[in-house]
């Protein structure tokens, strides 16, 4: 039975103040239709934003209540719209952001410290929070779907801005990358694969793998909190041959043996099965890069250059033909900024060795060797081009197109989303505590 959600107002309101489960008095501070929004909620929201280090346009404690009032109309409306959402969608964006949370606070027992609650507890409200902005977007884009822009549109709305409000467009670059990796030597890898059968060994004699992994583990994220990596399904793990062989683990006490991937060398423990979902912990260490190695690659590198300056291949042939990066071999060593899809970045997008020595270069040229890290933290040779640059400049309908329809379609879509959200609040009953008004809204109408 769906709620009256514009006709009754929230019956028990006379009631509270109520006791929370921290036996801390909490209250009532806003009503949405039936919906109670309590100081708690509030709070909770401002730790979190305190923790991602949000900042807000005013007083939190007039924006948070908005926004979670704001959440509450869409909700409605995604329960008359019977919008729902999986929740094998949710509990992997819940893993992922409490394994984020436990990495950079350090463990599990300082995330319980900081939000005051146990883990149990930070899972369930981080699952409701996760599900409800889903269900919010999917509602979102149901009003904004059948939104377009035509070019008269964007040719409108670029020549009604005045000079200084035309956005900036930054200095961008394109670049093309051949990437070696250096060969290991063999000892160096007969070693690595030695030494993770001994911390093997030490675990079946009785000591602690997440220790083990603290101390040595070279994944620095989960070294942190003992090699755990969060509950995870197949698809989710970074390299397949890692999951193979942790989906075939069965008993806790045991350890997998040396499995290898792009990363380095790993050994596995489960921790918990849960489903179709596991939790494990690893430990992985990288073999060393000898010098005589990383020599014979920069020099490799050197006669690719070389043969492409003396136009004997093409850079794009180049690349496809010796370079060992994947994500760029096939599109010609072109790079594809992941922040916006395109082969375009800004410098400080670039990594921070391509960006050092692209700065200096001019389009068409080749640079020497260099060797950089890896996303992977894999350390590789390398060699760009830089195929193009452009100077930071106020955006043109004629270079910078896509960009102004991009603002002119996002301009439609708020004041779609606005206008729906004035229209609900007409017919929403709304009830603010006196000690919460004070306060400077984004949308008026709530106060009535």
């Amino acid at each position: 039975m769906k709620k009256l959600f514009a006709l009754l107002p929230f019956l028990a309101l006379n009631l509270l103040p109520v006791i929370s489960q921290d036996n801390i008095i909490d209250e009532v501070v806003w009503v949405v239709g039936d919906e109670p929004i309590l100081r708690s909620d509030v709070e909770k929201q401002r730790l979190q934003a305190q923790y991602e280090g949000v900042k807000f346009s005013g007083d939190p404690y007039c924006v948070i209540p908005e926004q979670l009032a704001v959440q509450k109309l869409y909700l409605h409306q995604a329960d008359l719209d019977s919008v729902v959402v999986n929740e094998s969608d949710v509990i992997p964006d819940v893993d992922r952001n409490i394994n984020r949370i436990i990495t950079q606070l350090g463990s599990k027992e300082k995330m319980e410290e900081y939000f005051g609650m146990p883990l149990s507890k930070i899972r369930e409200t981080q699952r409701e929070s996760a599900r409800n902005q889903m269900i919010v977007r999917r509602v979102q884009t149901d009003l904004v779907d059948d939104i377009t822009v035509t070019p008269a549109e964007v040719r409108q709305f670029y020549n009604t801005l005045p000079i200084d409000s035309i956005p900036m467009t930054p200095a961008e670059i394109e670049v093309e990358i051949i990437t070696i990796e250096p060969k290991y030597d063999k000892a160096e890898i007969d070693a690595i694969k030695e030494r993770l059968r001994e911390f093997t060994e030490r675990v079946n004699n009785g000591d602690n793998f997440s220790t083990l992994a603290v101390m040595y583990s070279e994944d620095r994220n989960s070294a942190k909190i003992g090699g755990e990596l969060g509950f995870m399904g197949k698809g989710e793990f970074w390299v397949p041959e890692f999951a193979n062989v942790a989906f075939s683990l069965a008993d806790p006490k045991k350890v997998s043996k040396v499995v290898e991937s792009e990363y380095g060398f790993h050994i596995i423990q489960l921790i918990e099965k849960r489903g179709d979902r596991i939790n494990c912990r690893h430990i992985l260490l990288k073999p060393k890069i000898s010098a005589s190695e990383r020599n014979q690659s920069l020099l490799r590198l050197d006669s690719i250059a070389d043969i492409i300056r003396n136009q004997k291949i093409k850079f794009e042939d180049a690349a496809q033909y010796y370079s060992f990066d994947k994500e760029t071999r096939n599109n010609g060593g072109l790079m594809v900024n992941a922040n916006t899809g395109t082969s375009r970045f800004t410098m400080e997008e670039l990594p921070q060795e391509v960006g050092k020595m692209a700065y200096k270069m001019n389009v068409g040229e080749v640079s020497k060797p260099f060797t950089m890290i890896t996303t992977k933290e894999k350390e590789v040779s390398a060699i760009i081009r830089v195929k193009s640059k452009s100077k930071a400049h106020r955006a043109s309908i004629s270079e910078d197109f896509q960009q102004i329809q991009q603002i002119v379609m996002e301009n439609k879509r708020q004041k779609v989303l606005k206008d729906w959200i004035l229209e609900k609040l007409k017919r929403t009953y709304v009830r603010i505590d006196d000690r919460w008004r004070n306060c400077e809204f984004r949308y008026p109408g709530w106060i009535k």
